[in-house]
């Protein structure tokens, strides 16, 4: 199978002299093309460092972090741009959708940056507002959607630029259960489709939803990395 994520002993430190403190302690990772992960810890315990490093928005301090066989650390800020534009799809616990803008707007906006002519963004995102059930709701606005599809939404946005990785970052935060359980569905369905799901939580019943969980308590690695 295919070997996407990589990381090898990575460390992440902050503070400096007797502040300085490990977010993230000889973190060794391996993750394959469709797979289904959840990363779970309490507050505190490195998840959202972790994310941060995945997801190409933070660099660790040390270590090896690769991408398809890519070493990526040493990649300047315009490179890393580029391909998590391309390689990676966020989805956030808050939706972060701009709010006076439509859901198609909201949606396309990922493909402004990777230069798609606006007929084409339209069409894209529509395209990927249907996927997600959202068919009805092209023109509607954030505060004109219940959370549940400001949620889909944001999975929307994610999948339009045909990411290989969905990275999502307590999805459910904000969800009553039963809009909980319909978002983990989609991304069940996503995952059967080929996507390599990576989902970082602190609720265990919604990391069973996964086919692997990855235990983190401050800032190592504790179970599930095979």
């Amino acid at each position: 199978m295919k070997l996407v994520v990589s990381l090898i002993n990575v460390n992440k430190l902050y503070g400096e002299g007797e502040n300085k403190f490990y977010a993230l302690k000889d973190i060794s990772l391996s993750i394959n093309h469709g797979e289904f992960i959840a990363i779970i810890g309490p507050s505190g315990s490195g998840k959202s460092t972790l994310m941060n490093i995945i997801g190409l928005l933070d660099k660790p301090t040390s270590g090896k972090y690769s991408i398809n066989g890519k070493e990526v650390i040493r990649f300047d800020e315009d490179r890393l741009a580029n391909l998590r534009n391309q390689k990676i799809g966020f989805i956030f616990q808050s939706f972060n959708l701009l709010p006076r803008t439509s859901a198609v707007d909201n949606v396309a906006l990922p493909l402004i940056y990777s230069g798609v002519n606006k007929e084409n963004r339209t069409s894209k995102a529509k395209e990927a507002l249907i996927r997600v059930g959202l068919g009805e709701k092209f023109n509607s606005k954030p505060n004109q959607l219940s959370g549940g599809q400001q949620q889909r939404v944001a999975i929307a946005r994610a999948l339009v630029t045909n990411p290989q990785i969905i990275l999502a970052d307590e999805p459910t935060g904000n969800l009553d259960t039963k809009t909980g359980e319909e978002i983990m569905k989609l991304f069940t369905d996503l995952n059967k489709e080929g996507k390599t799901v990576i989902l970082i939580t602190h609720e265990l019943e919604i990391a069973k939803k996964a086919r692997r969980i990855i235990q983190l308590r401050d800032g190592k690695v504790v179970n599930g990395n095979n």
